[in-house]
């Protein structure tokens, strides 16, 4: 975040009773649970207009939230020796496999343990320079919770194209998610404007503010009880897409507290999404490209959980 941002919300009955610095990590994932307790504690947020300074006070249906995220102070970035699954290596590219729980880029209150952190120890001043010295490298992004393949530009050459690939759809990309109920059709296709929603700025939804054309294409791999395992192909790639345009058709997914419901039957943390399928023309090769990555083993005991009951 470069300057103040202020983000505004409306508690709907899934939320209700849920403790205030919950709500707001579930909303903001990529900003650490204390650092949004200091904002509580300071005075950052207002519920019905009024200060609100106790973390533990639990939001009631129709709160409206108000966050006041101030502009930070200017970053250093350290370099961090921190694991990384490297799948591809060359001097332009770098393809890593990054794990549920890593935040790709630091932000306020989380400024060490990122994927950014990781990628300068490894790669030096290797990096490209286009995104800043918070995103050097990053070209695109995957959330949090959301485990698997990115591609990191080593250079600004290797990043303008890529870029460029992804503004006009090319990149190949694609995810593996587990989602709430059986599908009447083996596969499809939601294409639905994606921006930010109208009555929580924290979230995306469909025909939200400035709204942006997104498409999904999804495939049935699985039917398990009354979950599916299923195959979602990005033609575009906004904030959440997959999230939001699955719990529009009716198949939130599962894990998901901030677009589906707040209590899961498995107690999982985050979203059950893997971003398995990646594939782009080398930017300077020419020649293209296709990666893969297995399930992660938490992805693949919920699926076997999920079979022996099903």
């Amino acid at each position: 975040m470069a300057k103040e941002e202020i983000f505004e919300m409306i508690i709907d009955n899934d939320m209700a009773g849920t403790r205030l610095d919950l709500v707001l990590s579930l909303s903001l994932p990529e900003t650490s649970r204390s650092y949004l307790q200091k904002l509580i504690s300071r005075g950052n947020v207002r519920v019905n207009g009024e200060r609100c300074d106790s973390k533990k006070y639990k939001v009631q249906a129709d709160d409206e939230i108000k966050v006041v995220v101030p502009e930070p102070e200017q970053m250093k970035i350290e370099a961090e020796d921190i694991p990384l699954d490297i799948v591809y290596e060359d001097d332009d590219v770098l393809v890593v496999n990054k794990p549920k729980g890593m935040v790709v880029h630091p932000a306020p209150g989380n400024r060490n343990g990122t994927l950014v952190n990781a990628i300068m120890y490894h790669c030096g001043d290797s990096l490209s320079s286009i995104n800043g010295v918070v995103r050097p490298g990053i070209v695109h992004r995957i959330d949090k919770d959301t485990s698997g393949l990115l591609m990191i530009a080593k250079n600004d050459v290797a990043h303008r194209s890529l870029a460029a690939q992804l503004a006009v759809h090319s990149i190949t990309r694609g995810y593996k998610a587990i989602v709430y109920n059986a599908f009447k059709e083996e596969e499809g296709t939601v294409d639905e404007p994606l921006g930010r929603s109208r009555k929580n700025r924290m979230r995306q939804s469909v025909g939200g503010i400035n709204a942006r054309d997104a498409i999904t294409h999804y495939k049935v791999l699985e039917k398990i009880g009354k979950f599916t395992l299923v195959e979602c192909r990005l033609e575009t790639g906004r904030t959440h897409q997959i999230r939001v345009h699955m719990t529009y058709i009716n198949h939130p997914l599962l894990g998901d507290e901030l677009y589906g419901p707040t209590k899961n039957p498995f107690g999982i943390e985050g979203q059950m999404l893997h971003a398995y399928l990646l594939g782009f023309i080398h930017p300077v090769t020419g020649e293209y490209m296709e990666f893969r990555s297995e399930l992660p083993p938490d992805f693949e005991k919920t699926l076997t959980k999920l079979r022996n009951i099903a």
